[in-house]
C-alpha cells in the first residue's frame, strides 16, 4: 500500500464519514417516526465504498474506506463497515479481477435484498401487507442502485479530473 493509496481512502472516507454523519441522524430520526421511509436513504452508506473501489479498483479499498468513514461517523461505525462489505462483495467473488460496472450494481441489488430481510424484527416486516412488503424492498433496492449510481458518477469524475492517479493499481477498464 502506497502512501497515496492510503491518503485517498482516509479523504474518502472522511468525506463519506461527514455525509453518513447526517444520513445516520436522519435515518435515525426517521426510524423512530417513519420508519418505512428511512430505507429510501439506505443508499448513501454504499458511497463511500463504492466511490473508493471505482476510484481506485484495488482488493478492500472499499472496506478500508468504510472503517475510516465508521471512525468518523463513530456511532454508526457498524452500520458504515457493514455497507461497505456488500459494496466490496462482488468484486471479492471474483478475487478481484473483474472490475465492471455491472458489479457494482448487482452488489447494490443483493444488499438491497439483504437488509430487510436482516432487519425484518425492527421493522416488523411480519406485519406488513404484501403490498407494502413489496414495496419496501423496491424502495430499498431503488436507493441503494441510487447510491451506486451516485458513487459511481462521483468517482469517473474524480478519475477524469486526474485524482488519484499515484493511488490507481492499473490503468482503468472501460466497461
Amino acid at each position: 500500500m502506497t502512501t497515496a493509496y492510503l491518503l485517498t481512502c482516509a479523504a474518502i472516507g472522511v468525506a463519506g464519514g461527514v455525509m453518513l454523519w447526517g444520513a445516520g441522524w436522519i435515518s435515525t430520526v426517521l426510524f423512530a417516526t417513519v420508519p418505512f421511509i428511512s430505507v429510501a436513504i439506505a443508499g448513501l452508506w454504499l458511497l463511500p465504498a463504492t466511490v473508493a473501489l471505482r476510484l481506485l479498483e484495488r482488493p478492500f479499498a472499499g472496506i478500508l474506506v468504510g472503517v475510516i468513514s465508521g471512525l468518523v461517523v463513530f456511532p454508526f461505525i457498524g452500520a458504515a463497515v457493514w455497507w461497505a462489505f456488500f459494496a466490496e462483495l462482488a468484486f471479492l467473488v471474483c478475487l478481484y479481477r473483474s472490475w465492471r460496472t455491472w458489479q457494482y450494481y448487482a452488489g447494490a441489488v443483493f444488499v438491497g435484498v439483504v437488509y430487510p430481510i436482516f432487519a425484518a424484527a425492527s421493522f416488523n416486516l411480519a406485519a406488513m401487507p404484501p403490498w407494502t412488503l413489496v414495496t419496501f424492498f423496491v424502495l430499498t433496492i431503488a436507493s441503494c442502485l441510487a447510491g451506486v449510481g451516485l458513487g459511481i458518477l462521483v468517482a469517473d469524475r474524480l478519475r477524469k479530473a486526474g485524482v488519484a492517479k499515484l493511488a490507481r493499481r492499473r490503468p482503468p477498464v472501460t466497461p
